[in-house]
């Protein structure tokens, strides 16, 4: 048990519909310590995406679950993920955030190692005796590594299930996302990278929270209602949307297994995909309701009008959020410690995405989502709070309960938070729900 009490961490009750959450796992080294072995270093974690590496050679290096990696296409077309630490005395083979390279060499002492982690270069290497081998020496990789439609994860444990057993139901909203375009989706140039003096597991909540947005958020609100959008007829939390027919205005909320979740909704902003809307200007709208008559030829209209008429904030535990709304932002982070985590955001696009729409969506990652945008300020400010307003360890708890007793959970409900909480919780006590995809 590590020494540290795990039980009774989480309230999970059913019957009564509530749900709260022990408010020392937030702030206790000793929490963060246990959740790097039993959750970080166990399950699926999201490196990079196949788009990043075009060309033979190409490469990304970057931390991933707090270890420094290489993401490499080699010259025989696969990908791989090497750990980026020289085998003779630990230093960083690659200090490139990205580029193309035949091989790599450690600065520290010369030794080179080629595109699949061989030690192909060691200086001085009459002064070794018969023992050395080079063999014995190449760069360390993962245990696991393996993608789905262009996402490239790794897990550190051998004995870990197939990544698509993992992802359950999360494949289907990679799928929403990646079956916006024909020719696939690409990784945009540029990185959106900041840190948050909170703890990790709160930006987790934020990144599906539907609860928020009309209180935290007023400024974008005003802002769309000051270009003509109707926020109270098309904001209404409260309200099923019929997504099958796209009828109403409203959203879900849906638990995908394995602690992956979803919240799901029409959104009044319009996005630049199939669906027109007035802020696109008049030159787009042909475009437009061409590129919505190819998903309904490939589709039908009911998936097409999913694809690309409703939007969805997707977190993959533990650490990947997908947020498909004016833009496709993937975003993951890492704790450095109990309240300091790094974030590190990327914009996914479709990879023959007509220019002026490409516009519209870097416009809306940077405006909405980025460091200096109308959201994350916001969202940033309301986590360091949370996060200082955790000095009162009088007040021990968290209420997760929002919409428990309810039959069709919405957006405005908390059913995705308790996903990741109750996965958080079989994983940090060991009790593994049947059929689990981690391993403790």
């Amino acid at each position: 048990m590590d020494g540290v009490s795990l039980h009774r961490l989480v309230i999970d009750d059913e019957a009564r519909g509530l749900f709260r959450v022990n408010r020392r796992i937030f702030t206790e080294p000793e929490y963060l310590e246990i959740e790097r072995r039993r959750i970080f270093e166990t399950c699926w974690i999201y490196a990079a995406h196949e788009s990043e590496l075009p060309r033979p050679g190409d490469f990304v290096s970057r931390r991933v679950a707090g270890r420094p990696v290489i993401a490499i296409r080699g010259d025989d077309g696969a990908v791989r993920v090497l750990l980026n630490t020289c085998t003779h005395r630990g230093a960083l083979v690659c200090r490139e955030d990205r580029g193309n390279a035949k091989s790599f060499q450690c600065p520290y002492h010369a030794w080179t190692f080629s595109q699949r982690g061989e030690l192909i270069g060691v200086p001085g290497e009459e002064s070794y005796s018969p023992a050395f081998d080079r063999k014995e020496l190449t760069l360390g990789q993962p245990a696991r590594v393996d993608t789905y439609r262009g996402f490239i994860f790794i897990n550190f444990n051998r004995d870990a299930g197939e990544l698509t057993d993992y992802l359950a139901g999360a494949k289907e909203y990679l799928d929403l996302v990646c079956d916006q375009s024909e020719t696939g989706m690409k990784v945009s140039q540029g990185l959106q990278a900041y840190s948050i003096r909170a703890n990790w597991k709160l930006l987790v909540e934020n990144s599906y929270d539907g609860y928020h947005a009309v209180s935290a958020h007023r400024r974008y609100m005003r802002f769309l209602e000051d270009t003509g959008i109707d926020i109270k007829g098309s904001m209404n939390p409260r309200q099923e949307v019929d997504l099958g027919t796209g009828a109403g205005k409203g959203s879900r909320a849906l638990d995908l297994g394995n602690g992956h979740a979803v919240i799901e909704y029409e959104s009044p902003w319009g996005r630049p995909i199939a669906y027109w809307a007035p802020s696109f200007g008049e030159s787009a709208k042909g475009r437009i309701e061409a590129a919505r008559r190819r998903l309904e030829e490939r589709f039908g209209a009911e998936r097409a009008w999913r694809i690309s008429g409703t939007s969805r904030n997707l977190g993959i535990f533990p650490n990947l959020v997908v947020n498909d709304i004016m833009a496709v932002t993937i975003r993951t982070f890492f704790p450095l410690t109990p309240d300091y985590l790094e974030v590190n955001a990327w914009s996914l696009a479709p990879a023959n995405e007509h220019p002026q729409d490409a516009a519209l969506r870097h416009d809306n990652f940077l405006t909405f989502l980025g460091p200096g945008g109308f959201a994350t300020p916001d969202d940033i400010e309301m986590l360091e709070t949370c996060q200082r307003g955790f000095a009162n360890h009088e007040v021990e708890w968290s209420d997760i309960s929002r919409g428990m007793k309810s039959a069709h959970p919405l957006m405005s409900d908390e059913l995705q938070m308790r996903a990741f909480w109750r996965r958080w919780n079989e994983l940090m006590t060991g009790s593994h729900a049947r059929g689990s995809q981690c391993a403790a």
